[in-house]
């Protein structure tokens, strides 16, 4: 297994001492493994919410190109996409 020499701040070591000495972890090399789990979680997330934003787009500008565009003013089109917004993060 490939190792690595970090800097880490004081904070940081505080915070891997503490959890392993809790015995939540077994050792410091579990503690950052989990650490970069998470990260790698996060960025997958963000990623997918990145994709679907783009898909929404490119939809979007397919619509436009069909001529299909909402009716109503503008303060009104804006509160109906972020009902739809708030609907889509609520499922």
């Amino acid at each position: 297994m490939p190792t690595r020499n970090v800097v880490l701040t004081d904070r940081q070591e505080a915070l891997i001492n503490g959890l392993v000495s809790d015995g939540r972890y077994q050792n410091a090399s579990e503690v950052l493994r989990e650490g970069l789990r998470l990260l790698e979680d996060r960025i997958a997330r963000q990623d997918a919410e990145l994709a679907e934003i783009r898909a929404g787009i490119l939809e979007s500008l397919a619509q436009a190109d069909r001529g299909e565009f909402a009716a109503g003013s503008l303060e009104q089109i804006f509160d109906d996409a972020m009902r739809e917004a708030k609907r889509r993060t609520d499922t």
